[in-house]
């Protein structure tokens, strides 16, 4: 009953779509990378100040987590939200720092092929985000991206295993374990947006 009277913080979805806006820049910074040949030191250097922008956002989002007693959804599933959207930006930020670190000059054809799936599912996790103020209402749609999401993952999947396959048709040893520790860092990327869409089908079913 006293749950009921008090009053909730509905802040956290600001920072929920904050961050999400972050990581549709990252992504759109690593797909201009690969598809238009930006110079890798100027996506590395801007992914970096965005994914170190997602930190502090996700930083605040937890502080107020603590002083908070009422929020709008399960206080678990605030934490993963945020935490599996800032560990996006992280593993963004780790494949990038090493494409410019260890010298690539050439992107091998699965990059791109990684980078178009990234966009677009950060894309569709946006959407599901952005509607989880109007969960209610929206609880289709939301499933619907969710499901998208899924999809886009089992894909990247593919893609990283014939990825790694190919890297082993070739001679170069070091240029083998540069590029498979990129091919890792994005698809561990991709993993954390379906964790996002594993949380937030948690959140369509809590309020059912």
């Amino acid at each position: 009953m006293l749950r009921g009277l008090l009053p909730r913080e509905y802040a956290f979805y600001d920072y929920f779509e904050r961050l999400m806006n972050i990581n549709l820049q990252v992504s759109s910074e690593f797909l201009a990378l690969v598809k238009e040949k930006k110079h890798p030191e100027v996506a590395t250097n801007a992914i970096k100040r965005l994914e170190r922008e997602a930190d502090k956002i996700t930083k605040e989002c937890i502080d107020l987590l603590h002083r908070t007693f009422i929020t709008p959804i399960d206080r678990d599933q605030i934490y993963q939200l945020v935490n599996g959207m800032d560990d996006f930006a992280d593993q963004m930020n780790a494949a990038t720092f090493r494409l410019f670190y260890y010298g690539i000059e050439e992107f091998r054809p699965e990059t791109l092929e990684f980078a178009k799936i990234i966009h677009n599912c950060n894309q569709e996790v946006a959407s599901a985000i952005k509607s989880l103020r109007k969960i209610k209402k929206q609880s289709h749609e939301i499933r619907s991206k969710c499901s998208l999401i899924h999809e886009f993952e089992n894909q990247a999947d593919d893609i990283s295993r014939v990825a790694i396959a190919n890297l082993f048709k070739t001679n170069d040893m070091m240029m083998i374990m540069k590029w498979k520790e990129i091919f890792e860092r994005l698809e561990k990327a991709v993993d954390r947006m379906e964790r996002v869409a594993n949380t937030i089908e948690s959140i369509l079913i809590d309020n059912a």
